[in-house]
């Protein structure tokens, strides 16, 4: 026995042919009155064994030489029946039908030709009378002519439904291999787009990659090439409130240049509801309408390139076919997007390390700037002074040691200054104090240190149990911030008094507020000429703030002093809360 993994059509062929004569068989024998008054042991033989060739047929079950056993059985039990229903006298004389489908249907002419030979040589020995006279031989002549004749129609029918099988069969298979192929090419495609995605950090590669392998994943039959000549794709991406082109095939050049909104039409749909949405009218668009080479286009495929809350753009396909984009075109299709999105947000993420390095170096150098600045300004003209002073000394020595020593008491004391503001920017680079006690001793510390050296007074008012829920990192970056704050008003504002303090103003939101009494600007006129400026205060303030998502307001006015306030979010939440208030 053996077993196959799909049917064999000449068997359900020979089994249904078999039960159409069997039961041809009984009706002739009911007709004529005889089924039970003869033997009728084969006609029962050909019924159980054309019920075991259904069960084998239904279970893809063939037996070692099926198809010589079925027609030997067939033959023998089929000659046995008509021998006994008495050949062609008898009901059953067309009996000979059964074998001949059967050897017609396994062997083609072949076999329909042997078996009605063979079963020509059994109706003549029913027709013998004992010698060759001519009443014999006419009707065998005539019988065994209409056997063969039966048999060579029979084989040749069954020669043209086997070949319309096979033509079909092979058929199916090509189509079966085709389809394999395309998917082949399909999911080539898209491992293409996977690995091409993921290896670039380019936008510009990512985008056209995604257009081209889009297109490739569409029509992975070459041979169909041809019939989507017309298939238009493009990406838009946000750029502000506007929609421009990422990358687009077949649009013109005045298409490129096209800006959209995003506020009518299938966009809107398609940012409303974060969906894919497909269209057969999408040269009538209000939006998308304005774009050339969609006039030409019928049905289109939009569907958002989104990630959670963010939505970098819309990615199109559109064809003059309306029924172009099927289910698995389309599943394909979001597919594609979603590898998009992945790339579009990996390469994001890469600009703004590259910005954010870019920042962190003009951070460095600005603060690289800032140390020589104060070091000049402070410590150097110290040392310079010192050395005049000591060469006046040394001088003075010679003619009044008294005012030599006087001299040198200032020397000393210039020193322990110098030494002082050496050690206030040490402490400024990395207040170490910082990371052991915390934000407020860090910032106590500064104040005192600005008492000492440089007689500024600071007064710093923060409740200690506030400080526990900020992070470490917070605090490192409030303190810089307090720090760039103060050291501007000691230095331009010829501030008195200048005050440190922080409260809590909202579930999750405390507000930061650095007040001096000092000369004050006019903000708006610093901001607008601020780039003409050689200093970064307000910058590094800025920057400073958005590290922890906070939101930075400052108030002055020329004799006013000026009030710099700093809202600190706790949580996630009151980030969004504070932010969506700013807009």
């Amino acid at each position: 026995m053996r077993t196959f993994d799909t049917p064999y059509i000449a068997d359900w062929y020979a089994v249904s042919l078999r039960w159409l004569t069997l039961l041809g068989m009984i009706v002739s024998l009911a007709v004529g009155g005889t089924l039970t008054e003869t033997p009728s042991w084969p006609l029962a033989t050909l019924i159980v064994w054309n019920l075991a060739m259904t069960v084998f047929a239904g279970l893809n079950v063939r037996m070692t030489y099926h198809r010589h056993v079925s027609l030997a059985i067939d033959l023998t039990m089929t000659g046995a029946f008509f021998w006994l229903q008495g050949g062609l006298s008898g009901p059953a004389l067309w009996a000979g039908l059964l074998p001949i489908l059967t050897g017609a249907i396994y062997f083609e002419q072949w076999g329909g030709l042997f078996v009605a030979g063979v079963f020509s040589i059994l109706e003549a020995a029913t027709i013998w009378n004992g010698e060759f006279s001519w009443e014999f031989i006419r009707p065998t002549l005539i019988v065994v002519s209409v056997t063969m004749a039966i048999g060579l129609l029979f084989g040749y029918l069954s020669h043209l439904l086997i070949e319309f099988i096979r033509r079909l069969r092979a058929t199916r298979m090509d189509e079966d291999q085709k389809r394999i192929r395309m998917e082949g090419e399909r999911w080539r495609a898209l491992y293409e787009l996977t690995s091409t995605l993921t290896g670039t950090l380019s936008y510009r590669r990512v985008l056209d990659s995604a257009l081209d392998l889009g297109y490739t994943a569409l029509n992975p039959d070459p041979d169909e090439e041809h019939r989507d000549e017309k298939l238009v794709s493009a990406v838009l991406l946000f750029k502000g409130d506007q929609l421009v082109i990422g990358s687009a095939r077949r649009f013109t050049n005045a298409d490129l240049r096209v800006q959209l909104q995003g506020s009518e039409g299938v966009l809107k749909r398609v940012f409303d509801e974060g969906e894919a949405v497909l269209t057969n009218n999408i040269s009538f668009d209000p939006e998308l309408g304005r774009v050339v080479a969609l006039r030409t286009c019928t049905a289109a495929y939009c569907f958002p390139l989104r990630s959670g809350f963010n939505v970098y753009g819309a990615m199109l396909f559109a064809h003059g076919d309306p029924q172009y984009f099927t289910r698995e075109r389309c599943d394909l299709l979001d597919m594609i997007g979603r590898q998009v999105v992945i790339a579009i947000q990996n390469a994001r993420l890469y600009q703004d390390l590259l910005e954010e390095k870019e920042r962190m170096m003009e951070v460095h150098e600005e603060a690289r700037k800032k140390l020589a600045r104060d070091l000049h300004d402070g410590p150097t003209q110290s040392v310079a002074a010192m050395a005049m002073r000591i060469n006046l000394a040394r001088r003075m020595f010679e003619k009044d040691q008294k005012s030599a020593a006087n001299e040198l008491v200032k020397i000393e004391e210039l020193a322990h200054r110098t030494t002082k503001e050496i050690r206030h920017m040490l402490f400024t680079l990395r207040p170490l104090i910082l990371e052991s006690q915390g934000l407020v001793a860090a910032l106590q510390s500064m104040a005192e240190k600005m008492r000492e050296t440089y007689s500024q007074n600071v007064l710093i008012n923060i409740n200690e149990k506030l400080i526990e829920n900020l992070e470490m990192g917070k605090q490192g970056v409030i303190f810089y911030i307090v720090e760039e704050a103060v050291n501007n008003a000691r230095k331009h504002a010829a501030a008195t008094n200048i005050w440190v303090q922080m409260q809590q103003v909202d579930p999750g939101l405390v507000l930061l507020e650095i007040l001096d009494d000092g000369v004050g600007f006019d903000v708006q006129a610093v901001n607008k000429a601020y780039d003409k400026r050689g200093s970064l205060g307000m910058v590094n303030l800025r920057e400073r703030t958005e590290l922890v998502s906070g939101l930075l307001n400052i108030q002055s006015e020329p004799g006013k002093g000026t009030h710099i306030q700093v809202y600190v979010p706790l949580t996630e939440e009151a980030a969004d809360r504070l932010h969506h208030a700013k807009h």
